[in-house]
């Protein structure tokens, strides 16, 4: 496993193959990561503990709040920003494609390219 530490959080590679990756991503609380979207890297989401924000846009209402249990699914090309509430922490799996370097960042919180 190996552990990366972001300034909203963390994430832990559990597994990468050839044809798939898992990640266990720990969201502060109040923290939210940035506005991206993903050339060809696919991903599906699972929210294990707390609630995870999901935003479309640039637009702080433009958003949906998805539960414990609940799965969200990210096509290459979907803007999306993933958030925590102001009170916990949230706790989501991420099996994607191994693109795991494409990232086009729209809009950050903590000033990264």
């Amino acid at each position: 496993m190996e552990k990366t530490d972001k300034p909203w959080g963390h994430e832990e590679l559990l597994v990468k193959t050839e044809s798939y990756a898992m990640k266990k991503i720990t969201i502060d609380p109040g923290h939210r990561m940035s506005l991206q979207y993903h050339e060809k890297k696919e991903e599906t989401i699972y929210v294990i503990s707390g609630c995870l924000i999901v935003w479309k846009s640039e637009e702080f209402l433009d958003h949906i709040t998805i539960q414990p249990g609940d799965i969200y699914h990210v096509k290459p090309k979907q803007v999306h920003r993933f958030g925590s509430p102001d009170d916990t922490s949230t706790v989501i799996m991420e099996c994607s494609t191994t693109e795991l370097e494409d990232v086009v960042r729209l809009a950050d919180d903590y000033n990264r390219n």
